[in-house]
């Protein structure tokens, strides 16, 4: 970018302006809650060039991507662009967050309004409210947005602010607001981002990326848009992951604003891929092996007795037809121990028409529960709805484990934990084994996941599935719940 445009722009009076009314929104390394943000030498580079003016006057880019890692201010200084939009871009002007999620957006929203009812002086310009910040002397308003974008068309937007932009898993959201702008003379649709995941080497899926290897392509020369501007801290593809050189160098923030004692625990119990996108900022392909080549045996002890006496857990994943049905328990203790109770797999020479046997499994799973002291059977009611309201009838435990993002990615990376950290032991089944040994992960907005290694796949995953419901439920038991959770007639409605 010609030095010219960076000094005829409007980078200086940007900064004067954040670190005259931007307050720190949280307790972190670089600083207390409530403390005068100070712009550290990279964010001021930022700055510069993201607010550059062209020789005729105007603003030389209306969208930008920026991309690092977790941990280095990004919704703070997202917050602050946020906030600088709201205040200096004109009257009437419309301001915008805008993520994936509702929740994911409030977090730049609540930053800003901390920031609002921290300072006397906004607090006399702007009213905060629940959803909305008003400046009544100027008509301007900012909001948070999330991904509905059904219900988002005839904005005039002026500035808006988009978080994690890798998360959004269609391009509606960001059309709405590149389109919003166009009654704008001088808009920004700032993206600030970390990578994520693609499927394949194309990236066609993800908005982020395609927009990334348009930067890339900018910034090598190969393409020439002034109106786009790419900024991009990240490790690169090839680095050793493992190497806190690499760290260092892909973090901006790193001994400053982030604290190296966190990315290096987070190295230890983070799977690679996770680590990759989240704390180097490198894009990855979506899946990956569950588990590190041999933690899995590492945690075997097939002598473990579970007695009658020990409280369990037991786990269903169950299905119809082709698939696989599988029960697997786990203890309440403070070493769980977890064990196959049994699957039933399609044999290779079944019949086309063979089927689970429905009951069959009803009663393995009653004569478990004759035999052991189980505070709780978790089970996705997907398909097995009669099944499972018929158990909850006759007295047991049923507890109802929906398969959602919000639920597996928590007890897959429990699991994931206490597995490399030794603090769990199995039973050493081989089938047990060979699916965990088939599970692979995929990346949501959440965390991780697990899931096959393609959609067609043979190889079943379904015993390591309720492994995973089974520890992920058993570290939050503490006594017998109420029975007969299931209520079949609000099932079927």
């Amino acid at each position: 970018m010609p030095h010219e445009d960076i000094l005829r722009g409007d980078g200086p009076d940007v900064i004067k302006r954040i670190e005259a009314l931007c307050t720190i929104s949280k307790d972190v390394l670089g600083g207390q809650a409530g403390d005068p943000m100070v712009l550290r030498p990279w964010q001021k580079q930022l700055i510069y060039r993201l607010f550059a003016r062209r020789a005729d006057g105007k603003r030389r880019h209306r969208v930008a991507l920026i991309g690092m890692p977790r941990k280095n201010g990004k919704s703070g200084i997202g917050a602050a662009f946020a906030l600088d939009g709201l205040l200096f871009d004109g009257r009437g002007s419309e301001v915008f967050s805008a993520a994936a999620e509702k929740e994911q957006a409030k977090i730049v929203f609540n930053d800003v309004k901390a920031m609002v009812k921290r300072s006397e002086e906004l607090s006399e310009a702007c009213v905060p409210m629940r959803d909305v910040i008003d400046v009544p002397s100027t008509g301007s308003v900012y909001r948070a947005l999330s991904a509905e974008a059904y219900s988002k068309e005839g904005l005039n937007i002026s500035r808006a602010i988009v978080d994690e932009l890798h998360a959004h898993k269609t391009e509606d959201l960001w059309n709405v607001l590149t389109l919003g702008t166009g009654a704008r003379s001088e808009p920004m649709v700032i993206a600030i981002t970390t990578a994520g995941t693609t499927t394949d080497q194309t990236g066609e899926e993800s908005i982020c990326y395609r927009l990334y290897q348009y930067g890339v392509e900018i910034a090598e020369g190969r393409h020439v848009d002034d109106s786009f501007f790419f900024c991009w801290w990240g490790a690169p593809d090839d680095a050793d992951f493992s190497d806190p050189e690499v760290w260092k160098a892909a973090n901006p923030g790193y001994g400053d604003i982030m604290n190296p004692e966190d990315i290096a625990d987070a190295y230890k119990r983070t799977r690679p891929n996770e680590f990759r996108t989240k704390r180097l900022n490198q894009w990855v392909t979506s899946t990956e092996s569950y588990l590190p080549q041999g933690a899995w045996a590492k945690c075997a002890a097939p002598d473990r007795v579970v007695d009658a006496k020990t409280k369990v857990i037991l786990a269903f994943d169950g299905s119809l037809n082709h698939d696989t049905t599988a029960l697997v328990g786990c203890t309440v203790e403070e070493k769980p121990h977890i064990f196959k109770v049994f699957c039933w797999e399609r044999p290779f020479d079944a019949d086309p028409a063979w089927h689970v046997p429905v009951m069959d499994v009803e009663e393995t799973i009653r004569e478990f529960c004759r035999t052991h002291n189980v505070v709780e059977i978790v089970a996705d009611t997907h398909r097995w709805e009669r099944s499972l309201q018929v158990l909850a009838d006759e007295g047991l435990p049923m507890v109802e484990f929906p398969q959602s993002d919000e639920r597996m990615v928590k007890a897959t990376e429990r699991l994931y934990e206490a597995v490399v950290d030794e603090l769990i032991t199995h039973d050493g089944d081989e089938l047990l084994a060979r699916h965990i040994g088939n599970a692979r992960t995929r990346l949501t907005n959440r965390g991780i996941r697990l899931t096959k290694a393609t959609k067609k796949s043979p190889l079943k995953i379904d015993l390591a599935v309720a492994a995973v419901m089974a520890f992920g439920t058993s570290s939050n038991v503490k006594s017998p719940p109420k029975p007969r959770i299931f209520n079949f007639s609000d099932l079927l409605g």
